[in-house]
């Protein structure tokens, strides 16, 4: 199959290993929505809150990529549609709690939010480096570099 700028593609996304590697991002990116949400109500922090749900369609997405693996075309398709229509769902509501936060609640406990902000970029670097070996699938074009329109967590072969 072709890739873009007319390289090939290599990736088929049905390895076990890339099957396994997924399941443990989805594992890191579950426990840190619970981390997250659970420190962000301590700390009243709309923004460990809002990250937890980030975490949260994370693991949604890598679960959905892994139920789609090999299927058709147009399943795969539907179910990035879908991802994206979450991703704007739950941007709607951090944008509306925000604005309540700001105006109603008051300022959030610093200290928590920067330890589990730390905490954070340590599982998403850890995720990367999970996943990297399997970087050349469908979003992202090796040899050039460029970045195709897809969604990276579901592959769209």
């Amino acid at each position: 199959m072709a890739g873009c700028c007319g390289h090939d593609a290599k990736f088929d996304g049905v390895s076990q290993d890339y099957k396994r590697r997924l399941w443990l991002v989805i594992a890191i990116n579950a426990v840190m929505f619970f981390v997250e949400i659970t420190a962000g109500h301590m700390a009243k922090s709309q923004a460990l809150q809002a990250d937890a749900l980030d975490f949260l369609g994370d693991a949604l997405t890598y679960g959905i990529s892994l139920a789609v693996i090999g299927a058709s075309l147009r399943l795969r398709a539907t179910a990035a549609m879908a991802k994206g229509i979450s991703l704007l769902a739950m941007g709607i509501w951090v944008f509306g709690s925000t604005l309540y936060r700001v105006f109603y609640i008051g300022v959030p406990a610093a200290e928590i939010m920067g330890l589990i902000g730390f905490l954070a970029l340590t599982a998403n670097l850890a995720s990367v480096l999970i996943l990297v070996r399997y970087k050349d699938g469908d979003a992202m074009c090796v040899p050039c570099g460029c970045v195709r329109a897809t969604m990276p967590s579901v592959m769209l072969r």
